[in-house]
């Protein structure tokens, strides 16, 4: 009797994982600390996600401008390193 991993390999059947707010989080600080440096990564905090938004904490206004300015390009990177559009939108509190 074949397992059921070797049945799923061979009909190409991935695992569907749920995304949760740690692993999201996780990559938002990786690509500000990249896109922005260490400040940009202090004045930056993602607070909450769901259903494919991610809530964003600033500082200042400035850092708010300025993740405004990098939404889109801070998006596709996430969603680069997820595999999929998973991110939707980016939205500053």
């Amino acid at each position: 009797m074949k397992s059921l991993k070797s049945f799923l390999q061979r009909k190409n059947i991935k695992k569907v994982v749920a995304l949760d707010d740690k692993t999201v989080f996780f990559l938002f600080k990786k690509i500000v600390k990249e896109e922005l440096g260490n400040i940009g990564l202090e004045k930056l905090q993602p607070d909450y996600f769901a259903n494919g938004i991610l809530f964003v904490r600033s500082e200042s206004s400035a850092w708010t401008s300025e993740l405004w300015l990098q939404k889109n390009k801070i998006m596709r990177k996430i969603n680069q390193e997820i595999g999929k559009e998973e991110i939707k939108n980016i939205k500053l509190k």
